[in-house]
């Protein structure tokens, strides 16, 4: 009988020990806790919204904005752009729909396309108005 108990103690114990590993390896079904949203007017970069108007290159998936013929300008200093050449960016940035400015900003930068200095602030304009509204 003494036995008996300690078998079923230490099968107890066995199943225990598994159930506890197990447990720790398979992800957990409960829902978790959703973080609060900051409202201090920064954006934390963890949200659709956030992520629509900032600037700053999360990836390295290049969005066109029916803009593919600005890759020739890949590497080219703004400086050094040919009339033609800033004729091609002003003539995608200003069909560009205001919601669609930050995204073509980050869509260049992973390109390694340069605006022209006052093409860029008008530019950064739109995304700091739109920020702010």
């Amino acid at each position: 009988m003494v036995w008996f108990i300690v078998i079923a103690v230490v099968a107890l114990l066995l199943i225990g020990v598994i159930a506890y590993f197990l447990s720790k390896k398979e992800p957990s079904s409960a829902p978790q806790e959703a973080k609060p949203v900051r409202d201090d007017g920064e954006c934390c970069g963890a949200h659709a919204v956030c992520e629509r108007d900032s600037l700053l290159t999360k990836t390295t998936k290049i969005e066109y904005y029916d803009d593919e013929e600005l890759d020739a300008l890949a590497g080219i200093a703004p400086d050094n752009y040919s009339e033609s050449q800033i004729k091609q960016l002003e003539d995608v940035f200003y069909t560009l729909r205001e919601k669609d400015v930050a995204g073509w900003l980050r869509s260049l930068q992973t390109r390694n396309i340069q605006l022209p200095d006052e093409l860029r602030e008008e530019a950064l304009l739109i995304v700091s108005e739109r920020r702010k509204a």
